[in-house]
């Protein structure tokens, strides 16, 4: 009988013992599971400050154009800025500031709800090589996100490729309705291949290069840098093509945005070879 009970707790322990790696387990798998959920969840917050960098990028550039257009008498400009902004210059001995005030109740750009003012100035040389463009951000929301920073562009009037380049610092705070928020720095060079000279900025297309770093509130921080040069089609949202490579402490992958569609999709591919699906705002 007493062999009998040893062989039953021996048994009876064994059963304990799988119990606890089986819970072991599925504990661990749903600990990877949310860090997955919140990698993911990440990666397409710092692909929304790329969007925002893109259209602030745009407005800043578009009435810098066509601002000088009008006062060179190069011809017509057909700007792309809806005629719910409010474009305030004021105009001294080479120097120029640009307001583009937005509103307290905001207008619609590019299907996103800006509100606010963005306020830039530049000497004025038309015969310089390279002009810098420095912006502030004024009570500034883009889509219920409050937005923080001051911010310069380097414009150079032909790269090594013969064409216009625009340099940006990447300093900015991003603020979520939620409480979450991130910070961005790094530099982003947009060349200008397509549109130049048109007199017309909704036909243009830029191609990005660069490296930045997203830092979150609860301290991670994504690095990224451009693989593919990113396409921006002035008349789409968002990149059509290109991808980046994100890497975090814990993990890391590419960012693909695609083949050249017009579309709020793109994927995220682990280092492990795992592909997601990414749906942007």
């Amino acid at each position: 009988m007493t062999k009998f009970n040893t062989f039953k707790k021996g048994v009876f322990s064994l059963v304990v013992l799988g119990l606890l790696v089986t819970s072991c387990s599925e504990s661990e798998d749903i600990s990877e599971s949310a860090n997955q959920v919140e990698d993911t969840f990440e990666v397409k917050r710092s692909a929304e400050i790329d969007q925002v960098d893109n259209i602030l990028g745009d407005l800043v550039i578009d009435a810098y154009e066509g601002q000088e257009v009008s006062e060179d008498g190069r011809g017509t400009y057909t700007g792309d800025i809806p005629e719910c902004v409010t474009i305030t210059v004021v105009a001294q001995q080479g120097y120029r500031q640009v307001t583009l005030d937005f509103g307290t109740d905001g207008c619609v750009v590019n299907g996103h709800i800006l509100k606010g003012q963005i306020i830039f100035d530049y000497t004025r040389d038309p015969e310089a090589q390279q002009i810098s463009i420095n912006y502030n951000l004024v009570d500034f929301y883009f889509d219920n996100k409050n937005l923080i920073g001051s911010r310069s562009i380097l414009k150079e009037l032909s790269n090594e490729n013969g064409n216009p380049q625009f340099t940006h610092n990447l300093e900015i705070t991003v603020i979520w309705p939620n409480g979450a928020q991130a910070s961005r720095e790094g530099t982003k060079s947009r060349e200008w291949v397509e549109g130049f000279g048109s007199g017309i900025f909704s036909d243009n297309v830029f191609e990005i290069t660069g490296n930045w770093t997203a830092t979150f509130v609860n301290g991670n921080a994504h690095t990224n840098e451009v693989l593919v040069p990113l396409r921006r089609e002035v008349i789409c949202a968002y990149f059509v093509s290109g991808s980046l490579n994100v890497q975090r402490t814990n993990f890391g992958g590419v960012f693909d945005y695609g083949d050249g569609d017009c579309d709020n999709q793109a994927t995220f591919t682990y280092n492990n070879g795992q592909e997601i699906d990414i749906t942007l705002n």
